[in-house]
């Protein structure tokens, strides 16, 4: 689809932010506003599978019940038969997976002065996430904006669940393929065990352990075999990879990345409050909040 002249619903096309397997973001305009908007909208062969029109709109049902000034905002849903897609706020900022593969050397002193600003955000959104029953399933550094001020935005609900309890946990907790990413998937996910705050918060320690160190918790010559590592083995400590992580907040992100939920912390309320009394590099001076 190209984009220029082009409008779908009441919006015009103006650039394409990011094409992924099944769908395409388009920053967009609304021209009786000035406005401007993304646009999440599915390809153009897949806009009449059920399956895949069932994912977005999962995905924009879940946006559309958080508010939050670290979760991504989804404002308008089309369930249209030929361009089926949803309207966000716009954000004009790279995930921290660009700024982490980037060679330029810029991306990652950003990365690093604004370390424990990006993570006490990600944090914050997630706790308000949790908060209103809803669990991501998918914290990578790819689903993580953040722009030059350092201000941050969770992305990507397409396989978030909202928390079930009881009976109805055990109703609709049937187990079939883990979904998640394989690198920073929590155990929780693998065996298909009823999901609480408690898996993000493993994910987070695994996005945060890439982020400091260049590299996930584990790494496997086969699928089976990172999955095993996740269920089985010990992370190293992150001071092994970079030595200027101090060994406090190597240590705290080794309990988040607790084998059994009920050895992290309870929540991200409690995440946030040990975070908050770490120093995260030792060559950084750190403020002890984000002024």
């Amino acid at each position: 689809m190209s984009e220029g002249n082009q409008q779908i619903g009441e919006y015009k096309l103006r650039s394409l932010l990011q094409t992924g397997q099944t769908s395409q973001v388009y920053e967009v305009m609304e021209p009786r506003s000035g406005r401007h908007f993304a646009m999440k909208l599915l390809l153009p062969e897949y806009a009449e599978s059920k399956e895949h029109r069932r994912i977005l709109f999962h995905e924009a049902a879940i946006g559309e019940k958080l508010r939050h000034e670290n979760v991504i905002n989804i404002i308008k849903v089309s369930k249209s038969e030929t361009t089926p897609h949803f309207v966000m706020e716009f954000f004009p900022a790279g995930s921290l997976r660009n700024r982490l593969l980037s060679k330029d050397p810029r991306d990652k002193e950003f990365l690093k002065i604004n370390a424990k600003k990006i993570f006490k955000q990600v944090a914050t959104g997630l706790a308000y996430m949790n908060a209103k029953g809803v669990v991501h399933c998918d914290i990578k550094a790819d689903n993580i904006l953040s722009n030059s001020l350092g201000q941050t935005k969770i992305i990507d609900f397409a396989i978030s669940k909202t928390v079930q309890k009881g009976f109805l946990a055990r109703l609709f907790n049937r187990p079939g393929k883990p979904q998640g990413t394989p690198s920073f998937i929590s155990p929780e996910q693998i065996t298909g065990r009823v999901l609480d705050g408690r898996s993000d918060i493993y994910s987070y320690g695994a996005t945060l352990y890439e982020l400091v160190c260049g590299r996930p918790p584990f790494r496997g010559a086969t699928m089976n075999e990172l999955l095993k590592k996740h269920l089985q083995e010990k992370p190293q400590s992150p001071v092994h990879f970079n030595p200027d992580v101090t060994e406090e907040f190597g240590n705290f992100l080794l309990k988040l990345l607790a084998k059994k939920p009920e050895q992290r912390p309870a929540n991200f309320h409690e995440v946030l409050m040990e975070l908050k009394k770490l120093k995260v590099y030792k060559s950084v001076y750190e403020k002890d909040d984000d002024e």
